[in-house]
């Protein structure tokens, strides 16, 4: 079967697809998030995790089951279009584009933050114009750096495991004591964790681009998101044995602070260069997704035509990639993003409750049907859980989204 010239080239196998949504999910989450999340849940922060990883599992089946179907870029932006109309559709792909374009630029001054502070938006736009061009090269040389920064994250992420568990100031007993924020501070901590999960997103949304996508996706998803939740509980339970909830709360790096508590700050420059990896390699792959949504709302005229163009020697959409590139490049030059992650968080749980729907519509039967259901309602439970500030911003995002649609479909029937 040949390949035509609005195609992209399948070249993902179960390997690179995994390392795609670790690379996309094992981030700058886990090195900022444990922090607010402890502060809102304080000793319930584990029951967050753990809430935030059930809901992220039902996204990830829901998730996975219709990118097997319909193995195309543009993830729920697809399924919604495909299962309950265009306007649904429209809607996923309105709030993922948006919600990860603010991700983009918060990882890019994460980035910043972390390796030169003093300059952090100066160098916030040169990761975001670097990677832009890793993207623009083709998927495999993307996939292959993800690969290489996961290896490293992981091994510091190791490192800090082993630091803290086996020093003298690890404690069991920190893990059940401090301020708890009760059921909503648990609820908030996982709409904030959350984040941290997301990525799975990505594997599906690169459909167009993988080998035997309804062998590979369904294998794929799942087995990124386990690697993730153990990798996080074991980084979780590591920092809140040195730090307990309360000093976790307080942190403003929680992992340097906790290998600084276990009594090893020597290893401090190291978590902070893994961090500043880590919203590399976050940032590389949210670029990935988001301009593939962009080819695919192009390709149905919800953004301009021109799009939709894939590069006839890389087989990548490069102009969408450009313009994604562009936008996240002015928004990280101009704006501090780190208030923007429960807006991004509100977003994407918006995208997920779209999946879940369209997910439920594949099959009547009532077995079926409960993995769609839980995740369904668990991404509006955890979206309104989010700071009011981030769902009133979300909401008035979505709504403007929302009047654009109507002014087209207005044009259009005129």
């Amino acid at each position: 079967m040949t390949q035509s010239g609005s195609e992209l080239r399948r070249t993902l196998g179960v390997g690179d697809a995994v390392v795609i949504g670790l690379g996309s999910m094992i981030g700058a989450g886990v090195f900022a998030a444990l922090g607010p999340a402890a502060r809102a849940a304080g000793s319930g922060l584990l029951l967050g995790l753990a809430l935030a990883a059930v809901v992220a599992y039902c996204n990830a089946t829901s998730s996975a089951r219709l990118a097997a179907r319909y193995p195309a870029s543009g993830g729920t932006y697809v399924y919604g279009r495909e299962r309950l109309g265009a306007f649904w559709g429209y809607l996923a792909g309105w709030s993922f584009v948006v919600g990860k374009t603010a991700s983009c630029a918060a990882m890019a001054l994460t980035v910043g933050t972390y390796l030169w502070p003093g300059q952090a938006h100066a160098v916030a736009v040169a990761a975001v114009v670097a990677l832009t061009a890793v993207n623009y090269g083709g998927v495999q040389k993307s996939a292959w750096l993800t690969r290489s920064i996961v290896t490293v994250v992981l091994a510091v992420l190791a490192a800090v495991v082993v630091v803290c568990l086996g020093s003298g100031a690890s404690a069991a007993g920190r893990l059940g004591t401090g301020a708890s924020g009760g059921v909503g501070g648990v609820l908030q901590a996982a709409g904030l964790l959350f984040f941290a999960f997301a990525g799975y997103a990505r594997i599906a949304t690169l459909g167009e681009e993988v080998r035997d996508p309804a062998r590979t996706i369904p294998r794929a998803v799942p087995l990124a998101l386990g690697i993730t939740l153990v990798v996080y509980a074991f980084v979780a339970v590591a920092a809140l044995s040195v730090l307990g909830p309360d000093g976790l709360a307080r942190a403003a790096a929680p992992l340097a602070d906790a290998v600084r508590a276990a009594g090893v700050p020597a290893l401090v420059p190291v978590v902070r260069a893994g961090a500043a990896l880590a919203a590399l390699g976050s940032l590389l792959a949210l670029i990935l997704g988001v301009s593939r949504t962009t080819l695919a709302m192009a390709r149905d005229r919800h953004l301009p035509g021109a799009l939709a163009a894939v590069h006839p020697r890389f087989r990548v959409p490069h102009r969408a990639e450009l313009a994604v590139g562009a936008v996240v490049a002015v928004l990280a030059a101009t704006v501090d993003l780190r208030g923007a992650i429960g807006f991004s968080s509100f977003g994407v749980l918006t995208y997920y409750a779209v999946a879940n729907a369209s997910a439920w519509t594949l099959d009547p039967a009532p077995a079926a049907r409960v993995v769609p259901v839980a995740g369904l309602l668990g991404c509006v439970v955890l979206a309104f859980a989010l700071p009011w500030g981030s769902v009133a911003v979300g909401a008035g995002v979505l709504g403007a989204g929302i009047v654009l649609y109507g002014v087209r479909q207005w044009r259009r029937r005129g």
